[in-house]
C-alpha cells in the first residue's frame, strides 16, 4: 500500500513533490521551515499540556489534605518532591528562617510577601516557557507561506513571458507550488494560535490558584499557624441536626405522654 502511494505521488505531476522540484531550493527551504515549525508547535503543546495537568493534579492534593497537617513541614512532606506547591512552601519556610539572620531586618510581612511572590513568579516563568514560540509561529507562518506563494507566482510569470502565452500547462506547476505554500502556512499557523490561546488561559487559572495558595501560606506563617483556610466539611444530615420539638409551659419543657 505504501509503495503504491509513493508511486502515485511520484507519477502526479502537480503534487507536493513535483511542486518542490519545480520551485527548487527556495521552495524546499520554505517547506522545510514550515514543517519544522509545525513539529515544534505540537511538541511544545503536548509538553506544556502535561506540565499544566501535573500542577492541576497537585492542586487537588493540596485541597484534599494539605491543611490538615500540624505544620507546614509535615504538610510539604505529603506533596511530591518536584511539586510546585511544595516548592512554594519550602521557600516560605527558608525565608522565615532567614529573616532572623538579617543584620538590618526589614518588616517580616514585607519580607515574606516578597519571598512568596518570587517563588510564585518563578513557577509562572516555567509555565510560560515555549509559549513565545507558539505566538511567533502563529504570527509568522502565514507570511512564510506567502513568501513561497510570491516566488511561485513569479516563476509562473517568467514561464508565461518565456512561452509567450498563458497556457494551463505552462503555469500549472508554479501556481500549484504557490497555492501549496499558502495552504501550508495556514495549516501551521492556525494550530499554533489556538494552542497558544488555550495554554495561556490554563496558565492564568493555575496562577490564580497559586496566588491564593501563597496568600494562605503567608497568613499561616504570619499568624503562627492560627490563620488558615477553612476546610470543606460534609453537610450534616437532617436527622443529626434536627432538634426534638417540645412545648413549654411557663418556660419549662413538657415531656410527651406515652400511652400504654
Amino acid at each position: 500500500m505504501v509503495t503504491y502511494l509513493l508511486a502515485a505521488a511520484a507519477e502526479n505531476p502537480y503534487g507536493i513533490r513535483a511542486a518542490l522540484e519545480e520551485g527548487g531550493i527556495i521552495a524546499i527551504a520554505t517547506f522545510s521551515i514550515l514543517v519544522a515549525m509545525s513539529i515544534f508547535t505540537f511538541y511544545i503543546f503536548f509538553t506544556k499540556l502535561l506540565q499544566q495537568q501535573k500542577i492541576m493534579s497537585q492542586a487537588n492534593k493540596v485541597r484534599a489534605n494539605f491543611w490538615n497537617s500540624a505544620n507546614l513541614r509535615e504538610a510539604a512532606s505529603k506533596l511530591e518532591k518536584k511539586s510546585a506547591y511544595r516548592a512554594i512552601v519550602e521557600d516560605a519556610v527558608v525565608a522565615m528562617e532567614q529573616h532572623g539572620k538579617l543584620t538590618d531586618p526589614v518588616d517580616q510581612h514585607d519580607w515574606m510577601h516578597g519571598s512568596l511572590e518570587r517563588s510564585k513568579n518563578a513557577i509562572g516563568n516555567r509555565l510560560g516557557e515555549g509559549l513565545a514560540f507558539l505566538a511567533t509561529t502563529g504570527a509568522t507562518a502565514p507570511f512564510i507561506g506567502l513568501f513561497g506563494t510570491v516566488v511561485g507566482i513569479y516563476r509562473a510569470l517568467i514561464k508565461i513571458g518565456a512561452a509567450g502565452q498563458a497556457s494551463i500547462s505552462t503555469v500549472a506547476g508554479p501556481v500549484g507550488e504557490a497555492l501549496i505554500m499558502t495552504a501550508l502556512g495556514l495549516v501551521v499557523a492556525v494550530p499554533a494560535v489556538m494552542a497558544f490561546n488555550w495554554l495561556q488561559r490554563r496558565n492564568k487559572a493555575i496562577m490564580e490558584d497559586l496566588a491564593a495558595f501563597t496568600t494562605d501560606v503567608h497568613g499561616y506563617l504570619m499568624s503562627d499557624g492560627k490563620v488558615k483556610p477553612q476546610l470543606a466539611t460534609a453537610p450534616a444530615t437532617k436527622a443529626a441536626t434536627a432538634k426534638p420539638a417540645a412545648t413549654t409551659t411557663g418556660g419549662a419543657p413538657v415531656k410527651p405522654t406515652v400511652k400504654s
